[in-house]
């Protein structure tokens, strides 16, 4: 059995092996040969290595190499639809708690920003979660600060209960995913029996050196402690677990190729990759001066980045939130991106707020850990979805029925996730509808379930999706495949 005690950052992120790579790529970037190649064995499904990462950052590198990423967009779209198809999966961050006794300097929650500090009580999370499920989201992401005295794991655990047990009319949380500091096994034990989905935590940084200047006090100052934070966690039990970094803390090349390290040891460990990868860029908060930061990632570098680990890991789940500008997202999404939030919040107790204000914003940022860029409603961002060609899934079916972990790996990396995930992402958009929908919401979405249901390939699965769609109609929720 594998023994989190024994494991060391520099056993898998090791900054010689990060640098060699870097001038292999460097080296072979005019290489067209080497290119095409490449390219080639990302259409086969089969996913890259670091040193073929690294030949195409660095060819993209020249601006005017147009066509070179307009190949890799082209193929990142297509890698994409042929595992996920053209489902987003839908989510909301709930932050429960923004105290934090950490001095990250890129953060809005940490220690000496100035921002007002609040933790949800029980009755609190209740009601953030009935505002969640009043705005059609069944899957959550929960966040918070860290701080052991005023944000501990029972406190942790007994929000996720809380969410768990919140209906709201037939809204309901089916997946809590979480996303808080980097702790114990013993704790990642009690996660997983609480019903995590999975467990997120962002890297921030590979390069140590930056890490440490950004991290100068706290437990999180600890990269060794923070950067195996994913292994205890397998070790917990918990088999789907997500990393990221925040590009804009250091050069964004060397953060793919340690994002591809990362990747590699716990594929090498424990025979299962990340079940997402998030992508998130360095934004205004409050306390954080973006002067400080020199290595801001630009709109063509950032679409290059998800592009080119769609590309080198088809399998994962890569996620956009809306620290994204909404015009932009909907550019992104296109290339790589399987999950999005929509109608977001970031500061505490944000949601119930909001429908108390009738807003559709979240204009009071002094809880928040970032300012939303993307400030349209969950139905509005679901709309756009739809308009653009794509089918917002709101489906937690995976989790629930067990396909976690290897599971759901091997199903993703064969390409067949999608007999699952096409039936029950068209149901869950019927739920979604006929519950919150307007009227042209409701055409749109029955006009791509009638579309789609031709390309169910399965004739007992069609009449099962059936079945299932009547009964939703009239009035029934939940059924899954």
């Amino acid at each position: 059995m594998f023994d989190s005690k024994s494991a060391r950052s520099e056993d898998f992120i090791n900054h010689d092996e990060i640098i060699k790579v870097l001038e292999y790529g460097r080296d072979h970037k005019n290489d067209s040969e080497m290119v095409d190649n490449i390219l080639k064995k990302a259409e086969t499904l089969s996913g890259l290595d670091r040193y073929e990462v690294s030949v195409l950052l660095h060819a993209c590198e020249n601006e005017d190499n147009c066509e070179l990423r307009e190949k890799i967009f082209k193929m990142a779209r297509k890698i994409k639809e042929a595992i996920y198809g053209r489902r987003i999966v839908m989510f909301a961050p709930l932050y429960v708690s923004n105290y934090c006794i950490n001095g990250c300097k890129y953060c809005g929650y940490h220690c000496g920003s100035g921002i007002r500090r609040k933790k949800l009580t029980q009755e609190e999370v209740a009601e953030e979660c009935r505002a969640i499920e009043a705005m059609g989201h069944k899957r959550i992401a929960m966040e918070a600060g860290e701080d052991p005295k005023n944000c501990d794991i029972d406190y942790i655990v007994e929000c996720m209960k809380t969410a768990y047990a919140t209906k709201n009319g037939n809204g309901e949380i089916r997946r809590i995913n979480v996303n808080i500091a980097a702790t114990t096994v013993e704790n990642y034990k009690k996660l997983k029996a609480a019903g995590i989905g999975t467990y997120v935590l962002f890297q921030e940084t590979y390069h140590k050196p930056t890490y440490e200047n950004l991290h100068p006090f706290g437990p999180k100052s600890d990269y060794d402690y923070h950067t195996t934070a994913h292994d205890r966690a397998m070790q917990g039990g918990i088999d789907d677990v997500g990393i990221g970094v925040l590009y804009g803390l250091y050069e964004y090349k060397y953060e793919v190729i340690g994002t591809m390290l990362h990747v590699k040891h716990l594929e090498d460990t424990f025979g299962i990759g990340p079940h997402t990868i998030s992508i998130p860029r360095i934004r205004m908060a409050e306390g954080v001066d973006l002067e400080l930061f020199p290595n801001i990632v630009s709109d063509e570098q950032f679409k290059t980045i998800i592009a080119v680990l769609r590309l080198a890991v088809p399998y994962t789940g890569m996620i956009i939130s809306t620290r994204e500008e909404k015009n932009f997202r909907d550019e992104i999404i296109s290339l790589g991106i399987s999950q999005t939030s929509g109608g977001s919040c970031t500061g505490v107790g944000g949601y119930s707020k909001r429908l108390e204000d009738g807003g559709s914003g979240c204009d009071d940022q002094s809880t928040a850990q970032f300012k939303v860029s993307d400030e349209r409603t969950e139905a509005e961002v679901s709309k756009a979805l739809l308009k653009n060609g794509y089918i917002p899934s709101f489906c937690t079916a995976c989790y629930r029925a067990g396909r976690t972990g290897d599971r759901f790996m091997q199903l993703a990396k064969t390409g067949n996730i999608s007999n699952c995930c096409l039936p029950n992402a068209m149901l869950t958009l019927a739920e979604y509808a006929l519950d919150y929908g307007d009227d042209e919401f409701k055409k749109l979405t029955f006009d791509v379930i009638k579309s789609e249901r031709e390309s169910i390939s399965e004739e007992k699965v069609k009449v099962k999706f059936d079945e299932y769609l009547d009964l939703i109609k009239s009035g029934q929720r939940d059924f899954r495949f």
